[in-house]
């Protein structure tokens, strides 16, 4: 009797798990949006762009990219949040989702509750660069300089939160630096400045700095990463320049909405993971910067638990606030 009662509470729930299984082995049956919180040809969006035309191919069903810049990210990553969890929305997310809780007074999702990770797909360090007439060749005597004359100069970022800005104020907190921070509207605006020599001194992400650096407008004195970047492998990490501890990655992560199930969540992690494993995937994003990563759901959600609780503090004891 026992044997037969077990026998039928497992075909009870082999039933309840059937309909959920055959769906997500028909996932996708039409088009799929993936959400990009940033400007086209951003540093997410150059990232998004070709996982998603592969994806298409893959999965035989178009991956659309749909950018909705606008609030640092927070306008399309909240739709990203109250979309359906049905596996047509996915959201490509750039490091500031870990950022702008602490940032901002309120932000219109919650970046662990309300979303199911999928992967890392690439990362990429800040870079510590200065205009080439500028008098320090490298980071110790940059940091020599500034320490003789206490706020004299001042540094560049692309703007108030962003990767470079918390690595740059990493490396202010622990030396006690009084280096005044000017935030631009964007790492574009943040370049021109430094290669005009307005503001001489910048903590910017690698992907657009590598150009500059290359043609010699820029010299790049170290990267807050835990390794050399391929793209500038003469730059020294800041570790290896002295200085331990000051680490910023900017990263690219894949998101469903909470509740996706797990099985098309397993589906895209795979494919994504696939994808970025391709030598010509790798060569590209290498190219611009970025590291190909492609981890599993858990590793990912455990590195935003971690970074919210970094960068929160850094932001406390920093004393920052959006502006």
């Amino acid at each position: 009797m026992d044997s037969i009662r077990r026998r039928l509470l497992f075909l009870a729930g082999a039933a309840m798990a059937a309909p959920s299984l055959a769906w997500a082995q028909a996932y996708p049956t039409h088009a799929v949006r993936a959400i990009v919180p940033f400007p086209p040809g951003g540093a997410t969006d150059i990232v998004a762009r070709p996982i998603v035309q592969e994806l298409s191919k893959r999965l035989g069903q178009p991956f659309i990219v749909e950018n909705l810049p606008g609030a640092s990210g927070d306008i399309g990553t909240a739709r990203a949040a109250k979309a359906a969890p049905d596996g047509y929305t996915l959201l490509f997310a750039y490091s500031s989702h870990v950022v702008n809780l602490s940032l901002f007074d309120k932000v219109p999702y919650d970046p662990v509750r309300d979303f199911a990770p999928i992967t890392l797909a690439a990362a990429s360090p800040a870079v510590l660069s200065v205009h080439p007439a500028f008098p320090a060749k490298t980071l110790e005597e940059l940091i020599a300089l500034i320490k003789a004359n206490p706020g004299k100069y001042t540094y560049a970022s692309g703007g108030t939160g962003t990767q470079p800005h918390l690595a740059a104020e990493q490396l202010r907190l622990s030396l006690g630096l009084d280096v005044p921070h000017v935030p631009f509207n964007g790492g574009g605006p943040a370049l021109v400045s430094m290669i005009a020599g307005h503001t001489p001194i910048g903590f910017t992400t690698l992907p657009p700095t590598v150009p500059h650096v290359k043609s010699g407008k820029l010299r790049a004195l170290a990267i807050a990463g835990a390794k050399r970047s391929r793209s500038v492998p003469d730059v020294p990490t800041m570790a290896e320049a002295g200085y331990p501890g000051v680490e910023g990655d900017t990263w690219v992560g894949v998101f469903a909405p909470a509740a996706t199930d797990k099985q098309v969540v397993a589906l895209l992690n795979r494919e994504i993971v696939a994808i970025l494993s391709q030598s010509t995937m790798r060569e590209h994003l290498l190219d611009l910067g970025y590291e190909p990563v492609g981890n599993r759901p858990d590793e990912f959600a455990a590195q935003i638990s971690s970074e919210i609780a970094k960068w929160t503090k850094v932001i406390r004891s920093a004393g920052i606030k959006a502006q």
